[in-house]
């Protein structure tokens, strides 16, 4: 099965949804590399289907999963997602805490969005924080590509005088679609300088050259 992407700018990619719910042996190395670093209690964000957190739960983790989509969080529950909630990571409050781990696979680190909406939600998370908290997961780097559209996309942004990796687009399945929203890819001089900035650090790098890493953030506080 597979869905399309829709770009603002009228660009279209047609995406498989078998990704979206393979095991951990089917993830990309880097996601594979990172993942072992999840601690304690987890908040899996974006979390689609719910492999991410059905891979920790089986480890032993505490999940709460949340995605704004209802339909995935239903697939997830069907899946066996025990804790699965519809809701947007910027809603996510201390009392919702304390978590040792904030999990962004699926290249969701690139719902920090900009560079300035990055910082504030990573300052937001780090109040729902345990001590020594960590935030793994994977991001695309926008460089890694000699796409003429993707260069084209990266021209208009710094036109417009945002990053180069910004976009904005929404998901079609049939009859249904997303909302439109914000989202972001990075290399990781940029991430790492939006992580500072919300008092984050970077503590590990999965890299193997291909389109998209992994990192490990350890919280500054």
């Amino acid at each position: 099965m597979t869905f399309v992407v829709e770009r603002e700018d009228g660009w279209i990619a047609v995406e498989e949804m078998a990704r979206y719910f393979g095991p951990v042996r089917g993830w990309i190395g880097a996601e594979r590399e990172v993942v072992r670093a999840a601690r304690g209690r987890v908040l899996d964000v974006g979390a689609g289907a719910g492999r991410v957190a059905l891979h920790l739960q089986a480890r032993g983790h505490e999940v709460l999963a949340i995605d704004t989509s209802p339909g995935s969080v239903r697939v997830s529950r069907e899946l066996g997602v025990r804790h699965a909630e519809v809701r947007a990571v910027s809603s996510i409050r201390a009392a919702d805490g304390p978590f040792d781990t904030f999990a962004f696979f699926g290249n969701n680190l690139g719902l920090l969005r900009d560079a300035r909406h990055g910082p504030w939600l990573l300052r937001r998370l780090r109040a729902a924080a345990a001590p020594g908290a960590r935030m793994i997961g994977s991001i695309r780097d926008p460089y890694r590509t000699d796409d003429p559209d993707a260069l084209g996309y990266q021209a208009w942004n710094r036109e417009r005088g945002r990053m180069a990796g910004q976009m904005r687009f929404r998901l079609r399945y049939r009859s249904h679609r997303s909302a439109w929203f914000d989202y972001m890819a990075m290399s990781l001089p940029e991430l790492t300088a939006i992580a500072e900035a919300g008092g984050w650090s970077v503590e590990r790098v999965a890299d193997d050259g291909g389109p998209r890493y992994g990192v490990v953030l350890a919280s500054a506080g």
